[in-house]
């Protein structure tokens, strides 16, 4: 049994048990089927975008997600690790998956993390930057100073989890969120039946798996989404992946883009009892988490 409220993340031996019971969790958790994690169409879901290792943001979120409060809050995570913010150069961003590892412990079936490109690229050992240099080689480098002889077991455990994320979480009325779609060029190679299946390793292959295009892609044509959204029932897509100067905006006919990293991150709730918004609703029922106070 893992203790969740006094856990030291500076022992190999617990951060390697607490992932692979939180991979575990969200491969048995309510709703899950394959790699879809399904939300029924009841209470709350509070949609986030990127995170990258903003630890006052994703308190931010917690509190807004009011997890204790109702079985049916919902929330969703993405992309939580590669910050801005080292330490004398070393990433330590893993603490971030270990804060969510624990959420999704104490709350099954409504913390839903989503596979993203940042983890998948840790995962695998490809180099990935945000602003410059290599920010997998930093976030190994800072498993290695933080747990020493442990950190291989440690990042094999990680790779657990990370195998376990699932690719996307939608509700039942057509709510489907991701980190991202493929790009349309992707197209005629992205098996657009991943959403009715379980992942395979094939998937996580760069350039050529399912799942990493789903993760990496760009530049999305109107056309594209209209295709992929009658194919899989979607009503709204709520995405992260693209960089939001404030923090959300409409990014096609039934398309809304997340921020939650920067100053003007945002975060979308949606009342699941009702029908999906509009993108033009969904504009205005987001909320600025500059407008909340500082989180204990």
């Amino acid at each position: 049994m893992i203790e969740t409220t006094t856990f030291s993340d500076r022992r190999g031996g617990d951060v390697v048990d607490l992932f692979r019971a939180a991979a575990d969790a969200m491969l048995t958790a309510p709703g899950r089927d394959g790699c879809i994690s399904k939300i029924p169409a009841r209470g709350r879901l509070l949609a986030t975008g990127d995170l990258h290792d903003n630890p006052m943001h994703f308190a931010k979120v917690v509190s807004l997600a009011a997890l204790d409060a109702d079985p049916d809050h919902h929330v969703i995570l993405q992309e939580l690790i590669h910050g801005e913010r080292t330490m004398n150069g070393l990433d330590l961003s893993y603490r971030m998956l270990v804060k969510v590892a624990l959420l999704l412990l104490e709350h099954p079936g409504q913390v839903h993390p989503l596979l993203a490109n940042h983890e998948l690229a840790q995962m695998a050992g490809h180099s990935v930057s945000k602003g410059g240099g290599c920010m997998t080689t930093r976030f190994t480098e800072g498993l290695e100073f933080v747990f020493g002889d442990d950190a291989e077991d440690v990042a094999e455990a990680m790779g657990v989890f990370v195998r376990a994320l699932p690719l996307a979480a939608r509700t039942d009325h057509g709510i489907f969120c991701s980190h991202s779609l493929p790009g349309p060029a992707m197209m005629s190679r992205f098996d657009l039946d991943i959403v009715d299946r379980s992942l395979v390793p094939e998937d996580y292959l760069p350039l050529h798996g399912s799942a990493w295009m789903m993760v990496w892609g760009r530049g999305h044509t109107a056309e594209q989404m209209e295709a992929i959204a009658d194919r899989w029932g979607v009503s709204l897509f709520l995405l992260g992946h693209a960089f939001v100067e404030n923090g959300i905006e409409i990014g096609g006919p039934r398309t809304i883009l997340l921020n939650t990293d920067h100053e003007r991150a945002a975060v979308l709730p949606i009342d699941l009892s009702e029908a999906p918004p509009s993108v033009e609703t969904a504009m205005f029922s987001s909320v600025p988490l500059a407008a909340m106070g500082s989180q204990a």
